[in-house]
């Protein structure tokens, strides 16, 4: 298990990508830039974000933002206005209404195999296992994963529960980025534990593993209780890809940390 701080910009080759929390990360490939399902606030709803938000990356509006479903950690709507009305979204099918009505003009649903060109590379819809509907008040919609295609191979796989498929997203992934928890105490249907989450990367087999969806998000009212999901998961789940998976290199990185892509 690699450490995010020990990857310098200095050592990227095609990209970068930086965990900025819970299902947003910041992928820089082949020039283009693009982040995941924004969340930049201090607080949604009744969860608290318990390291520093980015104070800077509303500067920075991406060549596309990717969103895998509607839930209100993964779609924030005060996030996505900080890059303005016009921000390019990609997003799954039932979700381009949504976002039309809220105001934002340049948004592309895909349909499960549909692709766009984002500059240079690929962005093409995947399966996710999840429940991507919008509670309450909310119109339906599709959970989706992402591949972006380029020089290098990303998965970012949104929010999703293991499936037998995802040994068929792609030929070879250099890199996928993977939820290993969520906000709370317990996890619902729809999402992969540690366990799970090694078992996805003994399916898709990638060069790299990078958790993702841990360590951000936490209920205001928990107190101290159960805070050790906050650091835990990742941990178990480089354990267990080391035992079913020895091949696959696992790195960790904190939220707010970098790393090449190499």
């Amino acid at each position: 298990m690699k450490s995010g701080s020990k990857w310098i910009e200095e050592h990227v080759s095609s990209g970068k990508i930086t965990y900025v929390g819970h299902a947003t990360v910041d992928i820089k490939l082949d020039g283009v830039h693009l982040i995941t399902d924004p969340v930049l606030r201090h607080r949604v709803a009744h969860l608290r974000r318990q390291v520093a938000a980015p104070v800077d990356h509303h500067a920075r509006i991406p060549d596309a933002v990717l969103l895998s479903h509607q839930h209100f950690d993964h779609l924030d709507l005060p996030s996505l206005r900080g890059f303005g009305q016009g921000v390019r979204i990609l997003c799954g099918p039932g979700c381009a209404g949504f976002l039309r009505r809220k105001g934002f003009v340049s948004v592309e649903e895909l349909e499960i195999g549909a692709s766009a060109a984002v500059g240079e590379v690929t962005v093409t819809a995947v399966p996710a296992e999840h429940d991507g509907r919008r509670r309450p008040g909310g119109g339906g919609g599709q959970a989706i994963g992402f591949v972006i295609d380029g020089s290098r191979q990303i998965y970012f796989a949104g929010d999703t529960d293991l499936y037998l498929g995802m040994k068929a997203i792609a030929k070879s992934i250099d890199v996928a980025l993977l939820p290993v928890w969520g906000w709370g105490h317990t996890l619902g249907e729809g999402h992969m534990d540690p366990e799970r989450a090694a078992e996805a990367v003994r399916l898709i087999k990638p060069k790299v593993a990078i958790p993702i969806h841990w360590g951000t998000l936490f209920p205001m009212i928990a107190g101290r209780f159960g805070r050790h999901h906050l650091s835990a998961p990742p941990r178990r789940f480089a354990d267990q890809v080391a035992e079913v998976s020895p091949d696959v290199e696992v790195r960790v990185l904190s939220p707010g940390s970098s790393s090449g892509i190499d």
